[in-house]
């Protein structure tokens, strides 16, 4: 699959090494031969990889700085440090231990825009890759700061001296992926008493990888067991993170971001920027502060070019995807660690206290299988279904309904349509939900029909 997180597939199937290594070529193209850093996630098939990664880019004349295994962000800021021409990340990142994918990055650490991503693709199916020749093949060279650098840049934002004080004991769950290289230091580096599990980076992860709650039981088992004051978990690439509290209570995903955001806003005013399928619990907050939210189509570098336009204050989206502009406009779970802390820490609050003083909103999430190819019928008939309703067609479609909204979109990093709903309500979200899946099938049921 291709589209604004990269390109992705299943290992051995989709995603095979004559395929990364082209696209590797054509990156090449596209940042004109330059140097390239590339870094990794713990997956299995990353060494695999990395040497097609590796092939591809040094056929075209590019110059490969390899960073070894670290988190995307990490990855990232390393960019923008060393100023190279791009980089690339090989990582599945909340994706199953079977798919893997390529993230690709712009000179300036964020990744290509959605008009880049389509000339790198172009490059790709077009077979307009342009070759070196044995004479013009450069060398791949070692780096080993990407870790250190990212940790300086975190610990530079925050007053350690307080987090410090407060002696936090702290819970980590790395799902075996790169956070366990990195959290669990910064973590000691803020004086914190640090408690891991599935830590050891091999890429068998001991539970699927994305950060929701259903996969975060025995964080909070183990939080709960030994009285810890928190408990974080991180996706395999760490860009993003998920909260237990100390009582053991495992939070919803767009908690990170609307906590981080009071936290900043309570020190300076801005714009937040998010995108179309994170809570309306976002808006309640920014407008208690007198400051304005701004929506994005749904993709991480979406909300990361609007906020770099916009010069916003912090931003993300509610998958536990945090941006803070002021280490850099990219996705952050460790970062996000580390500004909780400092909120738990500047209030002298547990931070079930400051969870409860959020506002509650109920989201539910809910996909189907559905081919990409159909999903203009299916916008087309579902602006039918609810023409009564008021629509937004930003991405996707989301029908904003009395009780709360439907959001009904294909998801760019499987084959599949993704309907979110969210009410004041968790019975109402529920059927808001149903509702559109219901729609769904009905419309789905109705194209088989049409092919037969």
């Amino acid at each position: 699959m291709v589209g604004v997180s990269g390109v992705r597939g299943i290992v051995g199937n989709s995603l095979v090494p004559e395929v990364v290594t082209k696209f590797s070529a054509a990156f090449g193209n596209l940042v004109h031969r330059g140097k390239v850093i590339v870094g990794a996630d713990t997956r299995t098939s990353n060494d695999l990889f990395r040497y097609a990664v590796f092939s591809g880019l040094l056929s075209v004349g590019c110059e490969v700085i390899d960073i070894g295994i670290c988190p995307t962000p990490s990855a990232q800021l390393m960019v923008e440090k060393l100023k190279v021409e791009g980089g690339i990340v090989i990582t599945g990142s909340h994706n199953p231990a079977e798919w893997n994918a390529l993230k690709f990055i712009r000179p300036d650490g964020l990744f290509l825009y959605p008009e880049e991503g389509e000339r790198l693709f172009c490059l790709y199916k077009k077979d307009e890759i342009k070759y070196v020749s044995w004479n013009e093949i450069k060398r791949v060279n070692r780096e080993k700061g990407a870790i250190e650098n990212h940790l300086e840049k975190v610990l530079s934002i925050v007053d350690r001296e307080k987090i410090a004080q407060k002696r936090f004991k702290v819970v980590v769950d790395a799902c075996n992926g790169t956070g366990g290289l990195i959290t669990p230091e910064l973590l000691r580096r803020l004086g914190c008493e640090v408690l891991t599990i599935n830590s050891e980076p091999d890429g068998f992860f001991a539970h699927p990888p994305e950060p929701v709650p259903s996969n975060l039981e025995a964080l909070s088992r183990m939080v709960k067991s030994q009285g810890a004051d928190i408990g974080f978990a991180h996706d395999a690439d760490a860009d993003r993170v998920a909260i237990v509290t100390e009582k053991g209570n495992i939070l919803p995903e767009d908690y990170p971001l609307l906590l981080v955001t009071k936290f900043i806003l309570g020190k300076r005013k801005g714009l937040v920027v998010t995108n179309v399928s994170t809570t309306q619990a976002l808006d309640d907050i920014v407008r208690e502060f007198g400051s304005l939210v701004k929506r994005t189509k749904v993709g991480d570098i979406n909300v990361s070019r609007c906020m770099k336009e916009e010069r916003a204050v912090v931003g993300g989206e509610g998958n536990g995807g945090v941006i803070i502009p002021e280490i850099h406009y990219a996705r952050d779970g460790i970062a996000a660690v580390a500004l909780i802390l400092e909120y738990m820490a500047d209030s002298g609050e547990p931070i079930s206290y400051l969870v409860s003083n959020l506002p509650r909103y109920y989201i539910i999430k809910k996909k189907v299988r559905f081919t990409q190819g159909n999903f203009s019928f299916l916008k087309d008939q579902l602006k039918r279904e609810f023409y009564k309703s008021r629509m937004d067609f930003l991405d996707g479609i989301k029908i904003i309904l009395n009780k709360g909204w439907i959001h009904i979109r294909a998801s760019g990093t499987e084959p599949i349509v993704r309907i979110i709903a969210e009410s004041k309500n968790r019975e109402e979200a529920e059927k808001l939900c149903n509702l559109g899946i219901e729609k769904i099938m009905k419309i789905s049921n109705s194209i088989k029909r049409r092919k037969e």
